[in-house]
């Protein structure tokens, strides 16, 4: 039985005044994929993300989000974002953990409507999700980054999406809690069912975690298993990257990259 395709990219470029930075991108997300994205700055990355979310339209080429065109997808619940909050938080800003997670519900039930019973018992249950319930009713600045990134995942999780996008999530988290947040993204692809798509320059831990790893540098260099990325020399490396990278080793022995090199 074949799995559902979630995204499906069809020679996708998309330039900002006269550089191409999407160039004939294709791509196929199918349901249950935990995919990480990598690339070195500037190689469109977020812009490949933003193209996902209907932010920009692209210049060519086509998308589809479950089956349909994204020219006429209308059930953005199905789709989860998380962007790199939690390191540019306003740690004064005025609201409980448990109205932050609510309020990804507006797309649902409407701007101006009031949330009831049954809007606080789902966003309950997505804290628990993320191991944060205790925190409800704490103050959503004086959360660690690590803590912060949980709870907007939750926010994320509360319109029970089929797809969850992650940009670089871990920036700002303390190094001590990545593999913990790690986890946590795993238990939700493999006991949620949730496909997980992620930005990242971790390349040596999201190859541990991720079921599928898809390199860019403007168009997609290499889309395949995590192990066949692992299986990767230097000079294979340098050559998906444009650019010399150094390989750093990781505590459970697999190898990843600087992209900052």
């Amino acid at each position: 039985m074949s799995k559902q395709r979630i995204v499906e990219i069809e020679n996708v470029s998309y330039k900002y005044e006269r550089e191409w930075v999407v160039q004939d991108v294709n791509l196929t997300i199918e349901e249950g994929q935990f995919l990480g994205l990598v690339g070195p700055n500037g190689s469109g990355k977020s812009t490949l993300i933003k193209l996902m979310l209907g932010l920009v339209k692209p210049r060519r080429g086509s998308i589809r989000l479950f089956g349909q065109s994204i020219k006429q997808f209308k059930n953005w619940q199905e789709v989860g974002f998380v962007s790199q909050k939690a390191n540019s938080f306003n740690s004064g800003f005025p609201a409980t953990v448990l109205e932050v997670v609510m309020s990804g519900l507006v797309s649902r039930i409407g701007m101006f409507k009031f949330f009831n019973r049954k809007h606080r018992d789902k966003a309950i249950q997505a804290l628990k999700t993320v191991g944060m319930e205790q925190f409800s009713n704490e103050n959503i600045g004086d959360l660690s980054g690590g803590q912060q990134q949980r709870v907007f995942i939750a926010r994320a999780l509360v319109s029970d999406p089929s797809l969850l996008i992650l940009d670089e999530p871990t920036v700002g988290v303390d190094a001590e809690h990545v593999t913990e947040f790690y986890n946590l993204l795993g238990r939700l692809n493999k006991e949620e069912g949730i496909t997980l798509l992620m930005v990242t320059h971790d390349i040596g831990t999201i190859t541990e975690h991720a079921t599928h790893v898809v390199c860019m540098n403007k168009t997609v260099h290499f889309h395949g298993a995590s192990e066949e990325y692992e299986e990767f020399s230097e000079q294979d490396l340098n050559r998906l990257y444009g650019h010399s990278v150094h390989q750093l080793t990781h505590n459970h022995e697999h190898h990843g990259v600087n992209p900052h090199d």
